[in-house]
C-alpha cells in the first residue's frame, strides 16, 4: 500500500471560466457557457458574407459603367490637333441648345455612330426636308449609289429639328437625335434669310460646338449635298477647320475664297471649340446676318490667329455645287444644291444630279476616263433666282418703310 503522502493527485485542468452574459438589470444572472458553433451555421454565415461582398461589387461596377456615358473629350488623332481640355458642363448645357438629359442621349447616339477616331457625319432636317420623296431621301440615295459611300451611312447622325422630322428619321435611318426648340417652329420650309432661316442656321452652329466639346470630330453636311465619293482622302491632315466653297479661287489658304457653311470637316480640340464659340457669339455683333456671311467677316479676324486655328478651304473640283460645279466626275466627291432658292427648284435639280451620276456610273471604265461628261444642272436653280429673291426682299423692305 502506497502511503497517502506518495499518492499523485491527477485531474483534468479546469476549463476557463465562461464569460458572464448578464441580463439587463439583473446582476445575479447565471453564467452562460458559449458552445462551439454548429458547422451548418458557420457555412451559412460565410455564404451570407460572400453574397454581401458580391452585391457590393455589382453596385460598384454599375456605378463605374454609367460613367462611360458621361461626355468626354478625345483629342484629335492629328499631331497638330492633339490638345485636350476637360469637358465643361456649363458651356455645353448651360449656354447651348442642349439640356443636360439631351446631352447624355446625344452622347449615346454619337458613340454608336462614331468611327474609330471619334468622327461622325452630321446633317440636320426639318419636316419639309424630311417628308417622303423630299431632300433627305435624295440625300440617303446618294450614299447608296455613290462610289464606296454606302458604308459611311453607318456613321451618319440625322438631327431632327422638329418632332415629325425626328419621327421620319427613326423610320429611315439608324442614328437619330431630336433637337427641338421651345417656341421656335422649324417644321416648314425656311426661306433663305428669313428670321426662321437665321434661327435654324445659328442653332446649328451652337449645336455643333456642343458636339466638339463632347470630343467628337465631325463632317457637317447639309442634306442637299449629294455624296458621290468618300471625301476623307481629300481632306487636309493638318487642318482644324476645313470648309467647302461657293467660289474657290485656286488656293486652299486664300481667305478671299467664298466658303459655304453647308459642308465642313472639323477636328475636336481647344482651337476649334474656341472658334465655334467666337463664330456663334459674332451673330450678336452682326445681327441679321446668317452664319455663312458672318464667317466671311470673321475668317481673317486676329482672334483666329491668336487661338492658332488652322483653316483650309476645299477645292470645288472635289467639293462642288451649283454655284461652281465640279468639272470632272472622275474626281468629284460631293455636289451641293447651293445657289438655289425654293424647295421645289432644289428637288428638281437634285433629281437631275442623281440621274447624271447614275448615267456616268453606268459607263464602262474606259469611257469614264475619256468622257467629257458634264452635269445637266443647274436648271431650275441658278444665281438669277437668288438675285430675284433679293430684289423681292428689298421691295418688301422698302414697301414696309413707306
Amino acid at each position: 500500500m502506497i502511503p497517502p503522502h506518495r499518492l499523485s493527485y491527477h485531474r483534468k485542468p479546469s476549463p476557463p471560466p465562461a464569460t458572464p452574459f448578464p441580463r439587463t438589470g439583473d446582476s445575479s444572472s447565471p453564467t452562460l457557457k458559449i458552445l462551439p458553433e454548429h458547422p451548418a451555421t458557420l457555412i451559412l454565415r460565410r455564404f451570407l458574407f460572400l453574397v454581401a461582398v458580391s452585391l457590393s461589387c455589382v453596385i460598384l461596377f454599375r456605378a463605374s459603367d454609367s460613367v462611360r456615358f458621361l461626355p468626354r473629350f478625345q483629342s484629335s488623332t492629328s499631331g497638330s490637333s492633339s490638345s485636350s481640355f476637360p469637358f465643361n458642363f456649363s458651356s455645353a448645357f448651360g449656354d447651348s441648345p442642349l439640356e443636360a438629359g439631351d446631352g447624355y442621349r446625344l452622347e449615346k447616339v454619337l458613340k454608336d455612330a462614331a468611327m474609330e477616331d471619334s468622327t461622325v457625319i452630321i446633317t440636320a432636317i426639318n419636316e419639309a426636308w424630311a417628308a417622303p420623296n423630299s431632300v433627305v431621301d435624295l440625300f440617303l440615295e446618294s450614299f447608296r449609289i455613290g462610289d464606296h459611300t454606302r458604308r459611311l451611312l453607318n456613321h451618319l447622325v440625322i438631327i431632327g429639328l422638329d418632332q415629325k422630322a425626328f419621327a421620319r428619321c427613326l423610320v429611315i435611318h439608324t442614328h437619330c437625335f431630336s433637337l427641338v426648340s421651345d417656341g421656335v417652329d422649324f417644321r416648314h420650309e425656311a426661306y433663305f434669310m428669313t428670321p426662321d432661316y437665321l434661327k435654324m442656321m445659328w442653332k446649328r452652329i451652337d449645336f455643333l460646338r456642343s458636339v466638339l466639346e463632347m470630343g467628337y470630330n465631325f463632317v457637317f453636311t447639309d442634306a442637299d449635298v449629294m455624296w458621290f465619293r468618300d471625301p476623307f482622302p481629300q481632306f487636309y491632315l493638318d487642318a482644324d477647320f476645313q470648309i467647302a466653297c461657293d467660289i474657290f479661287l485656286g488656293s486652299s489658304d486664300d481667305v478671299l475664297n467664298r466658303p459655304n457653311g453647308g459642308f465642313n470637316y472639323v477636328k475636336s480640340n481647344n482651337r476649334s471649340v474656341e472658334f465655334y464659340k467666337f463664330w456663334y457669339s459674332s451673330h450678336e455683333t452682326f445681327p441679321g446676318y446668317h452664319d455663312q456671311d458672318v464667317l466671311n467677316i470673321i475668317k481673317s479676324h486676329p482672334f483666329i490667329l491668336d487661338i492658332g486655328l488652322k483653316m483650309k478651304f476645299l477645292d470645288t473640283a472635289y467639293f462642288g455645287g451649283l454655284c461652281e460645279p465640279s468639272k470632272d466626275l472622275n474626281e468629284v466627291c460631293t455636289m451641293h444644291a447651293n445657289c438655289c432658292f425654293g424647295l421645289d427648284n432644289k428637288l428638281h435639280d437634285l433629281r437631275i444630279m442623281l440621274q447624271d451620276w447614275k448615267h456616268f456610273m453606268s459607263l464602262p471604265p474606259s469611257l469614264k476616263r475619256l468622257s467629257n461628261f458634264s452635269w445637266s444642272v443647274p436648271q431650275n436653280c441658278s444665281l438669277s433666282s437668288l438675285h430675284h429673291y433679293d430684289s423681292l426682299k428689298k421691295d418688301i423692305e422698302e414697301g414696309g418703310q413707306d
